[in-house]
């Protein structure tokens, strides 16, 4: 009786194991979408999806006489609705498990994107690790339109096109859906999305010929940051302040700057590590913020007059460096303090974690507080190399 007994148990513990591909889904039945677009059209969303034609897309060689993507757009009172809807026109069901990118329309942005995300966040079949972003000057659906020709799959060209430009670039910076979400939720900080606009003929990037140039009619571009305050956009930052934010919030992973020779011309350093600590504290019953900020450089290209074996010389291309950036992030920040009063920093998060006890206080009336908030600065800049050769070419020239 006893064996009969484990028998029975062993059996049904096998079976919860073997019953793992109840929920499969073959991939004939499926349309997998890449790239998903949200504008707002009066009070319907108006839905675009971007999705792979798998068989333009597993060619080794050749271009194919037919796009690599294709797009299905529905018009309902909810995503959920719009989704459904798709299945009017696709032949399959849209899967969104390998979202790359999501545009959100700039009219949508500016009304509020919180309840565009909600479906995207609640649905356990979507990832969340996507890069979010936001239409300029257009629509989100024309973004996606626009045919790419280093990346078969235009939503791809859009992914690593920011993931490059952030870790060489500094005025743009990647959000993934679930860094928004936090931010989002987060007292004392309002995040920001990077804005891509279509350069060009927007109707020939819709077709195929605009792959068949060499300078292509329409191109995608990202330009700025858009600031949010909760969850609607308010504004712009231009590429100066963009590129002072990344500083402020320790984005920076790369960049270049330059500086003015004392003979004329300019000296550009790459930066190789950039390094930024916030401090909140109290003073005199007042909120401030210390910004502490470490710069490793190198010395990249040089068109100018300049001795470079002088340690004096290094030491003086090392103060202004500080002192411009210095200056450009006071800049930013002053700019966004007069202009929008949101705290995109992080000044405010920095102040609950040092004195939770004075934020409590403050923060219903923070975004007063940060308009006047004292900030004070600390740069440092080392220039690590040189390059392969102590002279400029400038110098070495023969009359």
């Amino acid at each position: 009786m006893r064996t009969t007994v484990l028998g029975l148990i062993l059996g049904v513990l096998l079976s919860t194991v073997l019953t793992g591909c109840w929920n499969r889904r073959e991939l004939n039945d499926l349309g997998i979408q890449l790239g998903t677009a949200i504008d707002k059209v009066g009070s319907q969303y108006h839905l675009s999806v971007q999705v792979v034609e798998p068989g333009e897309v597993a060619k080794r060689s050749g271009k194919g006489d037919i796009s690599s993507v294709t797009m299905f757009k529905a018009t309902a009172p909810s995503l959920l609705a719009a989704f459904r809807k798709l299945t009017e026109s696709s032949p399959r069901k849209i899967y969104g498990a390998h979202i790359r990118v999501l545009v959100l329309g700039e009219s949508l942005a500016k009304e509020g994107i919180a309840n565009a995300i909600d479906l995207l966040v609640r649905d356990p079949e979507v990832r969340s690790d996507f890069y979010v972003m936001i239409a300029r000057g257009t629509s989100a659906e024309s973004v996606l339109k626009v045919l790419t020709s280093l990346e078969k799959i235009p939503a791809n060209e859009l992914f690593h096109a920011l993931d490059t430009s952030a870790k060489a670039w500094a005025p743009t910076t990647t959000v993934t859906l679930d860094q928004l979400v936090e931010k989002l939720l987060t007292e004392g900080e309002n995040p920001v999305l990077t804005g891509v606009r279509v350069e060009g003929d927007r109707s020939i990037g819709e077709m195929k010929q605009n792959l068949d140039q060499v300078d292509p009619a329409a191109q995608l571009q990202l330009f700025g940051l858009g600031v949010l305050h909760k969850d609607r956009l308010i504004g712009w930052l231009n590429e100066t302040e963009s590129k002072g934010y990344n500083y402020i919030t320790d984005q920076v992973k790369s960049t270049a700057g330059y500086v003015e020779c004392p003979s004329g011309g300019l000296l550009t350093l790459e930066t190789i590590q950039s390094h930024t600590k916030l401090k909140a504290k109290m003073e005199n019953g007042e909120p401030t913020v210390d910004i502490h900020l470490v710069d490793e450089s190198n010395i990249a290209e040089v068109a100018c007059t300049i001795d470079l074996e002088d340690p004096q010389t290094i030491a003086r291309l090392e103060k202004e460096q500080e002192e411009k950036k210095i200056e450009l992030m006071r800049r930013t920040i002053e700019a966004v303090q007069s202009k929008f009063k949101a705290d995109i920093f992080g000044f405010g998060q920095a102040l609950y974690r040092s004195e939770p006890k004075a934020w409590a206080r403050l923060k219903n009336e923070w975004s007063e507080h940060f308009a006047k908030l004292k900030v004070t600065y600390h740069v440092e800049v080392h220039i690590r190399r040189i390059g392969t050769t102590n002279e400029s070419i400038r110098n070495g020239l023969k009359g």
